[in-house]
């Protein structure tokens, strides 16, 4: 501090000289893909509705507007977006921070789901402004003495240090919990990510509400599977269609890296009014939440000719945000000249009571009828007991 050292700590036994356990592991083979083509052709506003009052994605309000979520009044972002935003100095600066896993995809493939797990933290991070720092890391297992536990430990460091060099994200903390068993039942591998973000001026931070009438909303990002979208492992196909098979989504890490630096440079550049990763449901959910936190309607465009309906709305393809811009012409510009994949999907359309997520070809549902559906789970679950 000021050119003295203010503390020391002699890290090599806990890092280079720490004690090496070689157990025995044993890694399951990544299971075959999903066919769109072969599933219903379902009413999506009908599968939105019930997606948003599922319990991964209904409201979590119940539980943080409990606590001082206001941190003496230096919240610049409160909690239910994609991080939150602390003023930390006089000079402006703030810190974003979220927590957040994906254990059905780990699960499904242990190396790709801790991929994902850093990959989305270093999203949240970069939908609001921040300029992604550094992680810490919960790693919840089984019991590591059973080969497939150890297996799927394994595989998920693998993924997670791949991830954390790619994005120069390192981990600089965390803690492991293992033999987490019920009757020889595991949970799922859990690896809770915890990544914080620095936003050099915490007015510049940005939220997910949809903000204005008019504006364009943006598709960044490609949606690789070449069947339309990716359902292996989503939560289109478990709560939906009742399935919990297929691989979890692809991981490209350049592809992560490239669109969020271009996403921080357009907050930068103040040409997006609201910025959201695409991640759990695929874009129709993110789409949907940003009108809810923005009490405003959307008209989406019809989904491309020949692409599986659902799968092009919710399939949960990484390395994508929906942002809202109210000068398309320039993003999309931008994006080609930086080889970012973007289109426009759609326009912010109505608000308050008016307020309608129109799907060309499929009707219309009223935002208000979407919000008290992800708002009535989980204190419905509390009254419960």
């Amino acid at each position: 501090m000021h050119g003295e050292a203010a503390a020391e700590i002699p890290v090599g036994p806990l890092v280079t000289e720490a004690p090496l356990y070689q157990r025995p592991y044993t890694r399951r083979d990544t299971p075959p893909d999903i066919d769109p083509a072969i599933l219903p052709d379902r009413d999506p506003l009908d599968c939105l509705r019930r997606l948003v009052a599922s319990p991964d994605l209904a409201s979590k309000r119940w539980i943080w507007e409990q606590y001082d979520h206001l941190v003496q009044g230096n919240t610049v972002k409160r909690p239910g977006g994609d991080a939150a935003v602390i003023r930390i100095s006089d000079t402006g600066k703030a810190l974003a921070l979220k927590t957040d896993a994906t254990p059905r995809y780990c699960r499904a493939d242990p190396e790709r789901g801790g991929m994902q797990a850093v990959a989305e933290s270093w999203r949240n991070l970069s939908a609001v402004g921040a300029l992604p720092l550094a992680l810490t890391d919960n790693m919840n297992f089984g019991n590591p003495e059973k080969p497939d536990i150890m297996g799927e430990f394994v595989g998920v460091i693998e993924g997670m240090r791949a991830a954390c060099e790619a994005l120069d994200y390192p981990v600089v903390s965390g803690n492991v919990s293992l033999y987490n068993e019920t009757s020889g039942s595991a949970i799922l591998p859990t690896p809770v990510i915890g990544g914080v973000g620095l936003i050099a001026d915490a007015a510049e931070a940005i939220d997910l509400a949809l903000k204005q009438d008019g504006n364009a909303l943006i598709l960044i990002g490609d949606t690789v599977d070449h069947d339309g979208g990716h359902l292996g492992a989503s939560l289109y196909l478990r709560e939906i269609e009742t399935r919990e098979d297929g691989p979890p989504p692809p991981v490209d890490l350049a592809a992560e890296k490239r669109n969020g630096n271009f996403v921080r440079g357009l907050i930068e550049q103040r040409l997006i009014a609201a910025c959201h990763d695409v991640s759990d449901g695929g874009f129709l959910v993110a789409a949907a939440e940003m009108a809810m936190a923005g009490g405003r309607g959307l008209a989406l465009d019809p989904v491309p000719s020949g692409l599986p309906r659902n799968a092009w709305l919710f399939g949960e393809d990484q390395a994508r945000y929906l942002i809202e811009t109210g000068n398309p012409e320039r993003v999309l510009t931008l994006a080609r000249d930086a080889g970012v994949p973007a289109r426009r999907i759609g326009t912010v359309r109505g608000h308050g009571s008016a307020a309608e997520l129109t799907l060309s070809g499929a009707g219309a549902i009223s935002v208000a009828e979407l919000r008290a559906a992800n708002e009535a789970w989980l204190p419905g679950y509390m009254a419960q007991g």
